[in-house]
C-alpha cells in the first residue's frame, strides 16, 4: 500500500457503496440468533461453524457462493427481521466511515402470508432510517468536521427464479402455470417495476432505482425489457448485473436493451475469450469499452466477490479493474455482500491502494464519483450540495490527519 494511504486514512475519509445486497450482509450473530427464533435450521450455530461450512474465504464457484443466501432469506421473512438487519447494516458501514449507501435486495423473496411488498419494503426503509437519524444526530452535535449519513434503496427483479425461491414465486408460478417460463419471469420483473413506482409515488419510501440480478447465461437481459421499459418512462434509475459471470453481450444487453445507468460487476466487459463472435472481436469490445466510459456509465467494481464466484480469476491482482482504469472508465469499489464475502468497504479499497497502484490522488477522484455517479434520493440540487459537503469534508480529513502526522 502506499505509504501516504494508511488504514486509518482509508476508514476516515468518506466512501460509498453503491452494490451492497442487504440479505448478503447480515452480520453471523444476527443469523444464528434470528434462526433460533424463527425455527429456521442452520449447517452451525456458531460463527465459527457457519465460515467453516457456508461462508468461506473461497468458493468454487458462483453456485457455491449463492448457497448461503438460502439460510439468510429464510429468516428475513417478516417486518422485524428485515427492519433490523437494515438497522445494523447503516451501523456497520457508518462505523468505517461509509456515508453513502444504496443497499439492494429482492422485495418478492420476502413477500409471504404474513407481509406484503410495501410492508418489506417499509421494514427495510425503518431500518436504515433509524441508522441515519442517530447517527446525523451525533455528527450535527460534532464541533469538528461533519457529514452526514444518507441511503437510497434499489429493488431488485431476478433473470430466472423457483418455486422453493420464496413463497410469492411459488404462487406466482402457480397461477401462470401455462405460460412459458421466460414470460413468468418477464411478468414478475415488470410487477416489481410497478410496486416500484408505486412505493415511490404514492408512498414516499425512497426507492432509488431497479435492478436485475441472478444467473446471466440462459436468462439474458432481454427478457426483462418491459419492466426496466417501465421503469426508464417512470424516471427510476437503472442498474443491472452484468459481465459478472457472462461475457460483454451481457452488458451490451444492459446498457442498450434496458438504458442500465450503472452496471453491476462489468467484469467481463473486456474479456474478449467470452465473446460469441468469431471475428471482430476486438473492434466490438473496444467500441463497447469507449461508449461505457463516454457516456460515464459506472461499473460498481467487487474486488473479492469476483474473486469468489470466478474460478479463473487467480489472483486479484489479474482483475479487469486494472485495465478498467487504464481505459479511464468511471468505477466505484463496492463490498457486494459484506457477510458472504466476508469483506468491508476498507478492506476493498486497501487491496485496490496495495494490488493497483492508487496514488492518494486517484483514491480521491474514485471515492469521490462514487457521491457523484449514487442515485441519490433527493433533487439534483440537493445532490450537488451534498457532494459538496462530501468534498470539503474528504479535503478537512486530509488536512487533519497530514497535521496529526507530522
Amino acid at each position: 500500500m502506499a505509504p501516504e494511504i494508511t488504514r486509518e486514512f482509508i476508514q476516515t475519509v468518506p466512501k460509498t457503496d453503491l452494490h451492497v445486497h442487504l440479505d448478503g450482509s447480515m452480520r453471523l450473530e444476527t443469523l444464528i440468533e434470528l434462526a433460533k427464533e424463527r425455527n429456521v435450521e442452520l449447517p452451525s450455530f456458531t460463527v465459527e461453524g457457519l465460515k467453516e461450512l457456508v461462508f468461506k474465504e473461497r468458493y468454487a464457484d458462483l453456485g457455491e457462493y449463492l448457497h448461503g443466501f438460502k439460510y439468510l432469506c429464510a429468516v428475513l421473512q417478516d417486518p422485524e427481521a428485515l427492519e433490523r438487519t437494515a438497522y445494523e447494516l447503516a451501523l456497520d458501514n457508518q462505523a468505517e466511515g461509509v456515508r453513502y449507501i444504496e443497499p439492494r435486495f429482492a422485495p418478492q423473496l420476502h413477500v409471504n402470508s404474513k407481509q406484503t411488498m410495501h410492508d418489506v419494503v417499509s421494514a427495510v426503509h425503518r431500518g436504515l432510517e433509524k441508522g441515519k437519524r442517530e447517527f446525523n444526530t451525533i455528527e450535527e452535535k460534532k464541533t469538528g468536521p461533519s457529514l452526514n449519513f444518507e441511503y437510497g434503496i434499489i429493488v431488485c427483479a431476478l433473470r430466472m427464479f423457483a418455486e422453493n425461491f420464496s413463497d410469492y414465486y411459488k404462487d406466482f408460478m402457480r397461477v401462470h402455470e401455462f405460460t412459458p417460463r421466460k414470460q413468468v419471469y418477464a411478468m414478475a420483473s415488470l410487477e416489481l417495476a410497478q410496486a416500484a413506482v408505486n412505493m415511490r409515488e404514492e408512498h414516499g419510501l425512497p426507492i432509488v432505482a431497479f435492478d436485475l440480478a441472478g444467473q446471466e447465461n440462459g436468462f439474458p437481459a432481454e427478457n426483462h425489457v418491459e419492466a426496466y421499459q417501465y421503469a426508464h418512462k417512470n424516471f427510476i434509475k437503472k442498474t443491472v448485473h452484468a459481465g459478472e459471470a457472462y461475457g460483454p453481450e451481457s452488458i451490451f444487453q444492459a446498457i442498450t436493451d434496458l438504458h442500465a445507468d450503472r452496471i453491476g460487476h462489468g467484469y467481463h466487459l473486456l474479456s474478449l475469450d467470452k465473446l460469441d463472435m468469431e471475428e471482430g472481436r476486438s473492434q466490438y469490445i473496444r467500441n463497447l469499452a469507449e461508449y461505457i466510459a463516454d457516456k460515464r456509465i459506472t461499473v460498481e467494481v467487487c474486488l473479492t466477490s469476483n474473486l469468489q464466484t470466478n474460478p479463473e480469476l487467480a489472483q486479484l491482482e489479474d482483475h479487469a479493474f486494472k485495465e478498467m482504469r487504464r481505459l479511464r472508465l468511471s468505477t466505484t469499489f463496492c463490498t457486494d455482500n459484506r457477510t458472504v464475502s466476508n469483506t468491508t468497504v476498507t478492506q476493498e479499497i486497501e487491496k485496490a491502494v496495495e494490488l493497483f497502484g492508487l496514488s492518494r490522488a486517484d483514491l480521491k477522484h474514485i471515492l469521490v464519483y462514487g457521491f457523484k455517479r449514487s442515485f441519490f434520493p433527493g433533487t439534483y440540487l440537493e445532490k450537488r450540495r451534498y457532494v459538496r459537503r462530501v468534498i470539503d469534508y474528504y479535503q478537512q480529513v486530509e488536512d487533519e490527519l497530514a497535521l496529526s502526522s507530522s
